[in-house]
């Protein structure tokens, strides 16, 4: 409001999406802004929670509509997505693009700690880092006897792909050639689809994997990349994605996802959503932060429903082919395991974890099966 004598001018300002940059500039102009249908001055505006735009079902359609014709949201649309006020409208629309390119298809996958603790990286949610004293059990290589009998009782179960995973920045070649035995084993002796997670590896180790039958590689970019060295600073987000684009070169699929809860926004979340749409992953893993004590994550507030949700269904607009994966921290979810079934979910990583317990995988599989799921 501006005072021109006896007379007020009004000038106001509309937005259909109101964002930090507004506000900074807007405000130091003393304007009066209209965000959707909503009047406020800008000192008094909150961006956080106070005055979320006003997004319609018919703007959630439209973009819904984008994704079902093939098209790619962006970070910005996907930031719009974020701020609806109606979350069940998105999350009904996140199940629909999960059925119109997957149906109720399911995909379950296992993995066992092929070598646990000892690792040179200090990522703060991480309990093998040997920069943080936390009461995981360390050993330097699985016996390969045991690896094998517990991916063949996996399969029995019912379970699609099995991955050994190993601790450490990148596994030693010796190492490498002792578990590409346990694949040579299970490719021979298994249906199992076969995958590995060995941390940064150049295509000398991946060409031994993909010659031994691993048909995935695995390697999460963890958060987004503006966010990553905050909490890792021993390796980037740009090696982990080289890795993944020499597994692709090797012929491998692509499986890679990350941690929500670690004290990143919701803005970040959607960040590392479109870094892995644009280097087309095939497999996602969405991990909830299970704060492990010893680590510097460890008093970690939870996320609240809400935000999981949301992130979920945000993660099956922004790829919408990709398989999007329960994975670490389920156990602490399944209050709403459920609804996220219903948000865009469509795996799962089931049985035990790296360092801490999954759940049941007979109990897990009956369930989905009767969620109408084809396991």
């Amino acid at each position: 409001m501006i005072v021109s004598g006896h007379k007020i001018v009004k000038h106001v300002l509309c937005f259909r999406q109101w964002s930090r940059k507004n506000y900074a500039v807007f405000n130091s102009l003393k304007q009066e802004v209209v965000i959707g249908h909503l009047s406020c001055k800008t000192a008094d505006a909150s961006l956080s929670k106070n005055h979320k735009p006003i997004i319609k079902m018919s703007e959630i359609t439209a973009l819904e509509q984008k994704v079902l014709s093939d098209g790619l949201i962006t970070h910005e649309e996907a930031l719009l997505l974020s701020e609806v006020t109606d979350k069940e409208k998105l999350y009904a629309a996140a199940d629909r693009i999960r059925q119109h390119f997957h149906g109720n298809k399911f995909d379950l996958c296992t993995i066992v700690n092929a070598r646990s603790g000892r690792c040179s990286e200090n990522c703060k949610w991480c309990a093998q880092s040997s920069h943080y004293k936390t009461s995981i059990e360390e050993y330097d290589l699985i016996d390969p006897d045991k690896a094998i009998a517990q991916a063949k009782i996996n399969e029995k179960a019912g379970v699609h792909k099995f991955s050994l995973v190993t601790s450490g920045k990148a596994i030693s070649h010796s190492n490498l050639d002792k578990l590409c035995k346990i694949y040579d084993t299970l490719r021979r002796e298994s249906s199992l689809e076969l995958c590995a997670s060995m941390g940064l590896l150049d295509r000398e180790k991946l060409h031994k994997l993909a010659l031994s039958g691993v048909k995935n590689y695995h390697c999460n970019i963890e958060t987004a990349p503006s966010f990553f060295p905050a909490l890792c600073s021993t390796h980037s987000t740009e090696e982990k994605i080289a890795t993944l684009e020499a597994a692709r070169a090797e012929g491998m699929g692509l499986c890679s996802g990350g941690i929500i809860g670690m004290g990143e926004t919701m803005e970040q979340r959607i960040e590392m959503a479109i870094a892995l749409q644009s280097i087309w992953v095939n497999s996602i893993p969405m991990n909830i932060l299970n704060p492990i004590p010893g680590t510097p994550l460890e008093n970690t507030p939870p996320l609240t429903d809400e935000e999981i949700l949301t992130t979920m269904a945000l993660f099956r607009f922004t790829n919408p082919k990709a398989l999007i994966r329960f994975a670490g921290g389920r156990t602490l979810i399944l209050h709403i395991q459920d609804r996220a079934l219903k948000a865009g979910i469509n795996a799962a990583l089931v049985g035990d974890l790296l360092t801490t317990v999954g759940v049941g995988m007979k109990e897990d599989i009956a369930h989905f099966k009767a969620m109408g799921f084809e396991c």
